[in-house]
């Protein structure tokens, strides 16, 4: 069920619908590649939940190809782990401009920059891409880890904002 507080009318006025933060975010303005806090709730019971946008490529300017994209997810989904406690998640964007990572607690921008970082390294010096197979992976014919390789050292070379608006690097 929605609360008033998360419903939006449309111009017409009839129709209602949630509230999406990321369609809330001019993505004219922001400056990739940058970690941004996209979401941050408390759940009654005291649990923090964090969601971060980890942007990659300029929106409607560029887009990673779907097998760089796959690829970047796994690397990301198993290496991001060894440096941020509490990952629930790290999917890619439908946009496929970059990921969002949600994650038990809180975490700044800059923890989850400097993580990404070393993960981005780790990209660099992988072999072989895991869980490629047809048992593991829903579309394992769809990599390529020199896509993923030149978008990583791509985002290093601009380095990772912390900041959406403003290049902080």
């Amino acid at each position: 069920m929605i609360n008033k507080q998360q419903r939006v009318k449309l111009k017409n006025g009839e129709i209602e619908m949630a509230k999406v933060e990321s369609f809330e975010l001019d993505h004219d303005l922001v400056k990739a590649p940058y970690v941004r806090q996209a979401g941050y709730e408390v759940h009654e019971t005291g649990a923090i939940v964090t969601k971060f946008d980890l942007r990659f490529v300029q929106p409607n300017q560029d887009a990673l190809p779907t097998g760089a994209m796959h690829t970047l997810e796994h690397l990301l989904a198993i290496n991001i782990r060894d440096y941020v406690d509490g990952v629930i998640d790290l999917s890619p964007m439908g946009c496929r401009t970059g990921f969002y990572m949600i994650c038990w607690g809180e975490h700044t921008p800059e923890e989850i920059a400097v993580a990404l970082e070393k993960v981005l390294q780790i990209v660099l010096e992988t072999t072989v891409v895991p869980a490629t197979t047809a048992k593991e992976c829903g579309n394992y014919r769809d990599h390529s880890l020199f896509g993923a390789k030149e978008y990583a050292k791509q985002v290093l070379a601009a380095g990772i904002s912390r900041d959406p608006f403003t290049r902080t690097v």
